[in-house]
């Protein structure tokens, strides 16, 4: 007997090459590989349709989403808004199969009860209403900020009603905390699904910290800027910040250290041979929902990792990463760790724990034990 599943993406997930579309596309993967006939349906924008999505899927649905006006609400998220679908409906009416939906934004047919009695499970990327909170706390343009706080604002209001509108498979567990404890949820973690699954970290030392990111985000800029400012400033080891777009500030702060280095835009063979080849990962965060890709990006494939409390928060990843909590000691962990040998015992003990929680096969296997 076949099994079929619908997956409604915010985003085409093909090329998997940004945090919002890798859990999906290794999630289909994932399903395909178990013979689970996966029928995709993805809201486009600047991003087109991908032939190679009909290697690991049944069908292939495009859907395009609303621009600007044409999808605003005053009483939506504009994220939710701009991805309502007539088109998107009819389609999944045709059969009974369940419905996995990928991020909030794709949710507004259970806001209405569209499909009563079918079995759909929503998976949030994070807690948006506290995501557009932090992005409006770290941006510096008025429309923007304004933009981002009016989100937030709607955003509290609809996943307080959309967490009792179906279960919710949560990425963390400080997030699965949050939508059963605070909006009463029925709510599950199902660890996020990577493109690594297995540990290729390069025993022996390096010469430089790195910290990466896309750069572009507000948050990631602030977090490349207050490394620069308040650890490396009068800390003279050898920092490499590498990622999408760096801002005027970021290049500013860079000129100004000798010891500090920029790598702007860097293609993706670039960017793993620096993560491969740091002495440490430096990746402090300033927000706890969600899963931080670039951590687990780290972990499978560099050396020392170094984040603070936020970054490793929910993922099950504190006893293989060290921690820090403000300037002082980051500086002090960033000193000790920069001769410290990175050891065939490292990698085991990262094995332990990545291979166990963050398993492809054996989470799509439990994915397909909640709908089948």
């Amino acid at each position: 007997m076949e099994n079929h599943l619908h997956i409604i993406s915010h985003d085409v997930p093909w090329p998997a090459d940004y945090g919002g579309v890798i859990d999906i596309y290794y999630c289909i993967e994932a399903l395909h590989a178990l013979g689970i006939r996966v029928h995709l349906h993805c809201f486009t924008g600047k991003r087109k349709p991908q032939a190679h999505l009909q290697n690991i899927c049944r069908s292939v649905h495009y859907y395009p989403r609303k621009e600007s006006v044409t999808g605003f609400s005053l009483q939506l998220p504009y994220i939710v808004s701009s991805r309502v679908s007539s088109k998107l409906e009819a389609e999944l009416k045709k059969d009974d199969y369940p419905i996995l939906i990928e991020g909030i934004h794709c949710s507004y047919m259970v806001y209405k009860n569209v499909f009563p009695g079918r079995k759909i499970f929503l998976r949030p990327f994070n807690i948006e209403q506290q995501y557009y909170a932090n992005l409006a706390a770290f941006e510096k343009q008025f429309l923007k900020r304004q933009y981002y706080l009016h989100e937030s604002k709607l955003l509290l209001r609809y996943e307080k009603i959309i967490a009792q509108k179906a279960p919710i498979l949560n990425l963390s567990k400080t997030d699965q905390k949050f939508y059963s404890e605070k909006l009463g949820a029925a709510a599950r973690f199902l660890p996020v699904f990577l493109p690594w699954q297995k540990i290729t970290s390069k025993p022996g030392m390096g010469n430089y910290c790195l910290y990466h990111g896309n750069l572009s985000v507000n948050e990631n800029d602030k977090a490349a800027c207050w490394l620069l400012k308040s650890v490396f400033k009068t800390l003279p080891i050898p920092i490499v910040i590498a990622g999408k777009n760096p801002s005027y500030t970021v290049q500013s702060w860079v000129q100004k250290l000798p010891h500090a280095k920029l790598v702007a835009n860097p293609d993706a063979a670039t960017l793993q041979n620096l993560i491969e080849n740091a002495q440490v990962n430096i990746l402090p965060s300033f927000n706890t929902t969600g899963v931080k890709l670039k951590l687990l990006n780290a972990l499978f494939n560099g050396r020392h990792c170094l984040t603070n409390e936020a970054g490793v928060a929910g993922s099950g990843l504190e006893s293989i990463t060290s921690l820090a909590h403000n300037p002082k000691s980051f500086a002090e962990q960033i000193q000790k760790m920069i001769s410290l040998e990175f050891s065939d015992e490292d990698i085991n003990k990262r094995a332990a724990v990545l291979y166990s929680l963050y398993n492809n096969t054996s989470n799509a296997a439990t994915l397909c034990d909640w709908f089948i």
